[in-house]
């Protein structure tokens, strides 16, 4: 089997229609292949690294976290995403592990936050984006603590999202409680919960 042969075979199984150069490379495919492939149209390229087929349904949300994996989404694009704004964000917002630096993020069209590491990985949940590839999302209760918590949030998509928890059946005070003592905005979150409950 040539090297155009077994190219072929990785893009008809990928299921997200992307390719890594790892998986080329682990494929014993040479990765001039990924050259070509790109000039005859039949790939783009997404970033380092990653490539696109041609004809695949573009899922920015997934592409984005497959080339920067440490990226969660957070603040005003985790609401949007867990269906508790419906304001689509013109700017996506991801959180990064504090000393995270990609030369490359300051080129995309993102809102970046960093975490202490302590805090970085609390409350992340996959969930299915909506062109439905997975996706990295901080949990409802780590959101609604890091709107209030941080700034560039607009004040109408907080109360909005708040009054929602507050009248939602499935809703976990005591979650939102321990994370807000974590986060420090316990008074802020309490605040909320004693008008609307």
């Amino acid at each position: 089997m040539t090297n155009r042969e077994k190219m072929k075979n990785l893009l008809t199984a990928s299921d997200d229609g992307t390719i890594t150069a790892k998986q080329v490379t682990a494929t014993g495919i040479h990765r001039g292949m990924l050259t070509e492939f790109t000039q005859t149209g039949q790939l783009t390229r997404y970033g380092r690294g990653l490539y696109i087929k041609s004809d695949a349904w573009e899922d920015d949300l997934y592409l984005l976290q497959l080339k920067y994996g440490r990226g969660v989404y957070s603040h005003d694009t985790a609401l949007y995403l867990l269906g508790y704004s419906d304001r689509t964000p013109s700017q996506y917002t991801m959180t990064f592990p504090k000393g995270y630096n990609a030369p490359s993020l300051k080129r995309e069209n993102l809102n970046v936050k960093r975490a202490l590491p302590e805090i970085y990985a609390l409350g992340i949940v996959e969930i299915r984006s909506p062109s439905d590839n997975p996706i990295r999302v901080y949990d409802l209760e780590r959101t609604l603590c890091d709107i209030v918590r941080g700034s560039g949030s607009d004040i109408q998509i907080i109360n909005a999202a708040m009054k929602r928890y507050a009248a939602d059946r499935n809703r976990d005070i005591h979650k939102l409680m321990q994370y807000a003592d974590r986060l420090r905005v316990k008074a802020k979150i309490a605040q909320y919960m004693e008008v609307l409950l």
